[in-house]
């Protein structure tokens, strides 16, 4: 769905011997800018990606051709933003093949989604007693809002565990399964880890109960070709600031049969049909969750960024970024004292690690001296960091617009690390 106000933006389909590096790097604007008198090597992508110039410049074509509100206006200006902020649902739909735009529900990102399903689901299906199993990889936002729901009904959190390689342990996970199990919530990609879970697997043990599953995709969406009818679950959540599209804006989907017998998460304008002091009745889904004026141009902006990346291919954007890893893997695996935390066969382009007697803060300092952008810290994944005994890790993380001078920068800079700590 495509209107004047908004056409599709992005890159032509490219097959995968056509991946052109140089050219796409120079659509993002930001990776041509310096750091510390370097050319930026940007390698913190698990936390949020860049953006190109075709969302930029959809995001201010918004602002500046036709900002005005959806839904509620009959004039031209507010029909054709409706038409671009719809027509971005759609695009949504399509890229992760739900069977209906009415199942996408626009949220701020996964995080409110979570808490979205978790104060509207979660308090009409969970009760005292009853379970719900997550894993030690998760991300903060995909535990709290779990916990805060427990201490509110009297539920029990169950946790798969994971192996030393950074792999789900199945095994315990069918053990935890049972009668009392309301509820499956899990990563498909682990932010601190990279490793990428069997989540088709895992979700078809738990509807062979019964058993509805939420799936985390914040750190998958923007690295593999996501299928939630192939994948099986029940919920699937993600941020468009890890997709290339602007912060504060992302996607629950949910089945609609799920959405129709949900709550309202919020009240306010344009999720009601009708209000009196009375009472009030609700607008049908996903507006029903949509309370207030919401992010427009970051939905328009995550339509276009999803043209984008459609234009390149979800599954050449995967091939191209294993190929990165494994590069990045081997140069980093021939550094003495660095260790990697996390080397499941099964990965996305993600490495965290850890250097001898050195502390992750440290690491990140001396290589952002050098232009190279890392993460360091715990990464939102506190139990994770007991599993493994330590406080944090320096983690590289990998998208498709990185180069492998990208990576040779970084093991250049932590070899400047080991010589001021020598």
């Amino acid at each position: 769905m495509t209107t004047t106000a908004e056409k599709p933006a992005g890159r032509k389909s490219v097959k995968p011997e056509a991946f052109d590096i140089v050219a796409i790097r120079s659509d993002f604007p930001l990776l041509q800018t310096q750091s510390h008198g370097k050319p930026l090597a940007y390698l913190d992508n698990a936390a949020t990606s860049q953006k190109p110039q075709a969302v930029i410049a959809a995001t201010a074509r918004y602002y500046t051709n036709y900002n005005a509100n959806i839904h509620r206006g009959v004039y031209k200006l507010s029909a054709d933003a409706t038409a671009a902020y719809e027509g971005a649902r759609e695009k949504i739909a399509q890229f992760i093949n739900a069977p209906s735009a009415k199942e996408i529900v626009f949220v701020r990102g996964a995080t409110e989604a979570v808490n979205l399903v978790a104060a509207t689901w979660g308090m009409d299906n969970i009760h005292s007693g009853d379970e719900i199993i997550l894993s030690e990889m998760e991300h903060h936002s995909n535990i709290v809002p779990w916990q805060l729901l427990a201490q509110r009904t009297g539920a029990i959190l169950k946790v798969i565990p994971i192996t030393d390689t950074g792999e789900l342990s199945l095994e315990h996970y069918q053990s935890l399964l049972s009668d009392r199990t309301r509820l499956v919530a899990l990563t498909h990609v682990s932010n601190a880890l990279g490793t990428i879970n069997p989540v088709e697997r895992i979700v078809a043990a738990a509807h062979a109960r019964g058993i509805p599953s939420l799936i985390d995709g914040a750190q998958s969406i923007p690295h593999l070709a996501i299928d939630v009818q192939k994948i099986g679950c029940d919920f699937f959540v993600f941020s468009g600031h890890k997709l290339c599209a602007p912060t504060g804006i992302g996607a629950l989907w949910a089945k609609h049969d799920l959405l129709e017998k949900m709550p309202p998460y919020q009240g306010g304008g344009d999720m009601i049909s009708t209000v009196s002091f009375a009472g009030s009745t609700w607008n049908e889904v996903p507006h029903k969750f949509e309370a207030g004026t919401p992010h427009i141009a970051g939905a328009i902006g995550l339509g276009v960024a999803i043209d984008y990346l459609t234009g390149i291919g979800m599954d050449t954007i995967a091939r191209y970024e294993h190929e990165l890893l494994t590069y990045a893997t081997e140069k980093m695996e021939k550094i003495s004292g660095l260790r990697i935390i996390g080397t499941a066969p099964e990965k996305a382009a993600v490495i965290s690690f850890v250097m001898d007697n050195i502390h992750p803060h440290d690491i990140g300092t001396i290589v952002d001296g050098e232009g190279v952008a890392i993460r360091t810290g715990h990464h939102c994944c506190q139990p994770l960091m007991d599993r493994y005994n330590i406080p944090a890790t320096a983690r590289a993380s990998l998208a498709f617009y990185n180069t492998r001078e990208d990576i040779d920068r970084l093991a250049a800079a932590i070899e400047k690390v080991k010589e001021v700590f020598a």
